[in-house]
């Protein structure tokens, strides 16, 4: 099962000492990137019954929701004839009361995606996907946002817009050209510094944990169905920006094993 923690406790976790509840659209873009499934809502072609499926799911370094579906699925078949469509984050499933708990309803259009990061991104999210990503009946979708709405508990209900959910990251094309070389190089010459991260900067126990992608607010990590998000103090926009950041983190990592 993937870890469900609240959201709000990443920024504190990811910087130091415990921050307040986050905004309501940052709140949502980390559960957004924390997510490893989501429910998929599409309109069924042949009745107009709205029609929910489960689909694993991944984000852009934009944060646009990116999911691989089979034109052999139903939801897919619906989506050939209305591409509108809703998906729900989950952050709950660990609460005692999942109404308590965070989740963010994004709807827009989905559309098959030519994004150059979505194949890279989706699969380092879902590796299991690699077996049948090139099957002919598969195809990568992203959700253009049109709107989102987002529940973070009793009485802390909100609609956000796709500029609280979607970055704009035309200054950081550095960033996103480094992208894989950055992520690559974390997970083979730096795994010991990600799992610092994890266990003494994100409250997760140890284990194999590796990241999976990088973005000008922070970054994410999973193991074993565990996911993680650390945030940045500040926007990175090029790789020389991202080492720094990532250098200041596992120095307050080493500080705070250290102290036991």
């Amino acid at each position: 099962m993937a870890d469900t923690a609240d959201p709000d406790s990443d920024r504190g976790k990811a910087s130091g000492p415990a921050a307040a509840q986050l905004p309501p659209g940052e709140a949502a873009r980390v559960l957004m990137r924390r997510a490893l499934k989501a429910s998929l809502a599409t309109s069924e072609a042949s009745t107009g019954h709205p029609y929910a499926s489960l689909v694993t799911i991944a984000t852009d370094v934009d944060g646009t929701p990116l999911f691989l579906i089979s034109t052999l699925a139903l939801h897919t078949k619906n989506l050939k004839s209305d591409a509108r469509a809703s998906v729900l984050f989950d952050g709950t499933d660990a609460a005692g009361d999942p109404l308590a708990g965070g989740r963010v309803t994004v709807m827009g259009r989905a559309s098959k995606t030519g994004r150059a990061t979505a194949r890279e991104r989706f699969l380092a999210r879902q590796p299991h996907a690699q077996g049948y990503a090139d099957f002919p009946d598969f195809a990568f979708y992203e959700l253009a946002v049109e709107r989102a709405h987002y529940i973070g508990g009793f009485g802390r209900i909100v609609d956000l817009e796709p500029a609280d959910l979607i970055l704009d990251t035309a200054d950081a094309s550095a960033l996103v050209a480094a992208h894989t070389d950055i992520v690559a190089h974390m997970n083979e010459d730096h795994a010991a510094a990600i799992v610092l991260y994890a266990t003494e900067l994100a409250g997760a126990p140890g284990g194999p944990w590796r990241m999976t992608g990088i973005d000008p607010e922070g970054f994410d990590i999973v193991c074993d169905g565990m996911t993680r998000r650390l945030a940045f103090t500040k926007r990175v926009t090029t790789p020389e920006e991202a080492r720094q950041e990532l250098i200041r983190l596992v120095g307050v990592a080493r500080e705070q094993s250290s102290k036991g």
